[in-house]
């Protein structure tokens, strides 16, 4: 009797703990085709390999499994708005990630408050993502252009220094300039140079810039912001060195770096390179993406692992729950392990606080792209990162 007795009792725990387990949705919003696939394709590979390492390989939170339905914005704006839109209404995914291009995110930013539903931008960098087009819903792991900014202005704001800068004429290439400019106290910056992202003359534009510093008198710098294959090879080839002239740029994915192999001694500030951070979820995810891809991790990969480590510990926090204000709620002020080492969601605009890492690049014919050496870690408490949403 009592056998049977504590066979009900079991049978109905059973039907409890199934009632209660449910899918937890999250959608991948991102640029699977078109000009940034590279990126996104890392974002991806690093955002499963997150979950699987945050979740220990359950890929489930409190019993309730993790589903990831992939979404492509094919990098444009109007594509991106549709397919967020259709996550939360059709697919009706709890959270959703991405996107990669800052264009693409900044049209995404009105649907996560249309359907009050959390969207953490990974990796699209523009600071109105987290300034003034920011809305209560937005949380980012990934780095603002003032973070960049800042960071690289560490590595190259000295008095006596002319820089002039080159960027796409972009959401992320103005951006970047503007909190570039508002974080240089020493150096002067004596002209701005935008060029179409496609551009594969920089005759002209350089010329531009070589005009406006060959007449200063210090060291004299072209601070190169750009998105995708970088042109400071180009622009190697029209020999700024005549002018007295060096070129700086931040760091970028390892093919991009194939490029700094010109620039030893180069120095600048970078969001991440595999060798530089010493933590258990990077040593883990530089060992596995070894074995699995039979290539170290990039840049967007620790992007997406970040994320991924990111709502897991959001999800751990509210036991599984969903509600989109209690995940508000746990995420403010959160604290969450990263292959960066600890990021913390700010309060005041969701923008995850991080270090970056001041570099000079090192070459060694034995590999391919230039070494981003560390020169030291610029940690989060010492960048004054603007708040500029109105909250």
């Amino acid at each position: 009797m009592i056998r049977h007795h504590l066979m009900a009792a079991f049978a109905a725990l059973c039907c409890t703990t199934a009632l209660h387990a449910k899918d937890i949705k999250i959608a991948h919003v991102y640029d699977k085709t078109g000009a940034l696939e590279a990126y996104a394709k890392q974002t991806h590979t690093g955002f499963m390999m997150g979950l699987e390492y945050a979740t220990k390989g359950t890929m489930a939170v409190n019993g309730n499994k993790l589903v990831v339905i992939e979404k492509d914005s094919q990098g444009k704006p109007d594509v991106g708005k549709a397919q967020l839109a259709s996550a939360y209404a059709d697919d009706r995914v709890d959270i959703a990630v991405g996107p990669t291009s800052s264009g693409v995110a900044l049209a995404m930013l009105p649907v996560a408050e249309e359907y009050k539903k959390i969207l953490l931008v990974e990796p699209a960098v523009a600071d109105a993502i987290t300034g003034e087009k920011w809305n209560r819903y937005i949380f980012r792991t990934g780095r603002n252009s003032s973070q960049d900014a800042i960071s690289n202005a560490v590595a190259l704001d000295k008095a006596g220094v002319s820089i002039a800068t080159m960027a796409q004429d972009t959401a992320f290439g103005r951006d970047g300039v503007k909190a570039f400019k508002e974080a240089l106290k020493n150096a002067k910056l004596v002209h701005e140079e935008y060029l179409p992202g496609n551009t594969t003359d920089f005759t002209a534009g350089a010329q531009r810039m070589f005009d406006a510093l060959k007449g200063q008198s210090g060291r004299k710098v072209i601070f190169v912001i750009w998105a995708g294959p970088s042109p400071i090879g180009k622009l190697a080839d029209l020999d700024p060195k005549r002018y007295g002239v060096e070129v700086a740029s931040g760091g970028n994915i390892l093919p991009a770096m194939a490029t700094y192999k010109s620039f030893p001694g180069m120095e600048g500030a970078a969001y991440y390179y595999y060798g530089i951070p010493k933590n258990p979820a990077n040593d883990w995810l530089v060992a596995e993406h070894q074995k699995r891809h039979n290539s170290p991790p990039d840049f967007f990969t620790a992007g997406g692992m970040s994320a991924a480590m990111a709502l897991v510990e959001a999800l751990k926090k509210t036991n599984g729950d969903t509600k989109t204000d209690t995940l508000i709620t746990a995420m403010e002020g959160m604290s969450f392990d990263t292959p960066k080492g600890k990021m913390t969601f700010r309060k005041e605009d969701h923008q995850a606080m991080q270090s970056m890492y001041h570099f000079k690049i090192k070459v060694d014919p034995k590999v391919e792209w230039g070494i981003p050496e560390l020169v030291r870690e610029i940690k989060p408490e010492e960048m004054q990162v603007p708040i500029t949403n109105k909250r």
